[in-house]
């Protein structure tokens, strides 16, 4: 076999490479052969924003299992080429491993080293999950892939088929802080204390929040994924230096990479290990650290619905959360700008409506955080849970929420 397409045929389930380790190699055997792709359904985690491959686009009779919402697969959805699965990472991780074993899985990894290992790089979050359950395994190997440690790695023994291409890596870059983002991190440092384990992901929050940790000392890192923000942790000495940083997936650009091949206290793991909410709950001051779309008075959280269209899934949010209100001194810090639409939508809401989805229920909110201010939540009634909502909610829309609670209780 000289190409890691040539076993594809129609019928045949494909699990593939996905985020920063998506295959050049593969994709463009695929593109210059596309009838490859007729029949296949590929199934993989793709990401929105970060994956750039629109596998159904490759063949009109390719098809797609997918756990998030991408344009490409709200496309397919229409023609009837794709389905999307309604799970976070611990229920992926699970559907992985009970769901018949996929015909291929496609890996990008590192060239073997002497005694012929292949390390998986900048992603050990889902593959572990189903290599060895494959019925065949192929492999891109990168000499530009950076070798990481953790506990899956593959030998070249393993693999069906392999091809030696020196390809880029798929770069990410973050979107700068703006001043809403840099008065969200002040906040969220606030509450953040030396010697917390920290869990946040990708965005400008995270990036402006890791620029506010600096006279922090001995924070540590549990989470899905590290981005630049690391980085800034490091080097400015707020990350314990004997601490594990642990962590499934490497977002970032070039640079970002090479920072992480010599990082000593990395470990990848995969999504059972990082997103374990028995083991997160065994972290002691586990602060999990997210992003949400709205949040209602009741303190429902909506992370995934914008505008009445999916544009994300629950993702680690439902575990992270569990693993942060069981720790000793935990936190679970949902983060978000008060307003959208450049003011003139509160984000703060009476309550979550049918153009909405509820990704937390009320009774795991905690704190909530927006240029505004933090409303603590866990110990608060029905009446000063709105209250304190309604305080960190833009000014202008504040009467209106405060009347809207009023017509609720009303009801309730």
């Amino acid at each position: 076999m000289s190409r890691l397409t040539d076993c594809l045929r129609p019928g045949m389930r494909v699990f593939v490479p996905t985020l920063c380790i998506e295959s050049a190699v593969f994709i463009d055997e695929l593109r210059a052969d596309p009838e490859r792709a007729r029949g296949v359904t590929f199934t993989g985690v793709q990401f929105p924003g970060i994956d750039r491959v629109d596998y159904l686009a490759l063949h009109p009779e390719a098809r797609q299992q997918a756990f998030f919402m991408t344009p490409g697969v709200r496309a397919g959805l229409a023609e009837g080429r794709a389905e999307l699965l309604s799970l976070d990472y611990v229920g992926i991780a699970r559907h992985l491993a009970e769901a018949p074993p996929p015909d291929l899985a496609v890996a990008h990894l590192t060239t073997p080293d002497a005694e012929g290992w292949c390390s998986p790089g900048l992603a050990s979050d889902f593959m572990p999950l189903v290599w060895r359950r494959a019925k065949r395994r192929v492999a891109h190997l990168n000499p530009r892939m950076p070798r990481t440690q953790g506990s899956f790695r593959v030998h070249v023994s393993e693999l069906d088929a392999c091809v030696e291409t020196d390809t880029p890596l798929n770069p990410f870059i973050e979107t700068p802080a703006g001043e809403v983002e840099r008065r969200i991190g002040q906040q969220v440092a606030q509450l953040v204390s030396d010697g917390d384990t920290l869990q946040f992901g990708i965005g400008s929050v995270p990036l402006a929040l890791a620029g506010e940790l600096g006279g922090h000392r001995k924070l540590r890192f549990h989470g899905g994924l590290v981005a630049s923000g690391l980085r800034t942790l490091w080097e400015s000495g707020a990350l314990d230096r004997d601490a594990p940083v642990t962590t499934g997936v490497v977002l970032g650009d070039s640079a970002f990479h090479d920072f992480i091949a010599q990082l000593p206290v990395l470990r990848m793991a995969d999504v059972t290990h990082t997103h374990d909410p028995a083991r997160l709950a065994a972290i002691p001051r586990f602060i999990a650290i997210n992003a949400a779309a709205e949040v209602d008075l009741f303190g429902q959280i909506n992370g995934e619905r914008v505008g009445g269209v999916i544009q994300a899934g629950s993702g680690g949010l439902p575990a992270f959360a569990q693993g942060a209100l069981s720790s000793p001194g935990g936190r679970l810090l949902i983060c978000l700008g008060a307003t959208a639409r450049k003011g003139s939508v509160s984000r703060i809401v009476p309550v979550l409506g049918e153009r909405s989805l509820c990704t937390l229920p009320r009774h795991l909110a905690d704190a909530v955080v927006t240029e505004h201010g933090v409303a603590q939540l866990r110990h608060l009634s029905l009446d000063a849970r709105a209250e304190a909502l309604i305080g960190i909610a833009a000014p202008e829309h504040r009467a209106a929420l405060l009347d809207a609670w009023r017509t609720l209780r009303q009801s309730a």
